[in-house]
């Protein structure tokens, strides 16, 4: 198992930054993928950015220049640093750990964090 504690969220305005650390703890050396998803009201969730355990991130083209994910493996903590928020930017920010086995994503999940960005 797997347990991720977020932080970092809370209301900011138009341009301003956050940044949300995630927490891991528990049979960490097994993930995969580390990765940081929102879910706006009425909409699905969608994958903000990721990094694998190799290093290698990719974005969503929406946050691209914006967003920068990062990992500090000594202190097991992912972050995301926000820059020139948005009001669409607004959701509940959620960190998720995968795991490959056996042809399959095994996914670990926060509690998530709420990010709202006033205009």
């Amino acid at each position: 198992q797997v347990q991720l504690v977020e932080s970092g969220g809370g209301l900011v305005q138009a341009g301003g930054s956050l940044k949300l650390s995630c927490a891991a703890s528990g049979n960490i050396d097994r993930i995969n993928r580390m990765g940081w998803y929102r879910q706006a009201p009425g909409k699905q969730r969608e994958l903000v950015a990721a990094i694998t355990s190799g290093g290698s991130t990719n974005y969503v083209d929406s946050v691209k220049g914006r967003f920068t994910i990062s990992e500090d493996n000594a202190k097991n903590t992912v972050y995301l640093q926000m820059n020139s928020l948005k009001p669409e930017d607004t959701a509940v920010y959620y960190c998720n750990a995968a795991r490959f086995l056996s042809g399959i994503w095994i996914n670990y999940w926060g509690k998530g964090t709420l990010v709202t960005v006033s205009s």
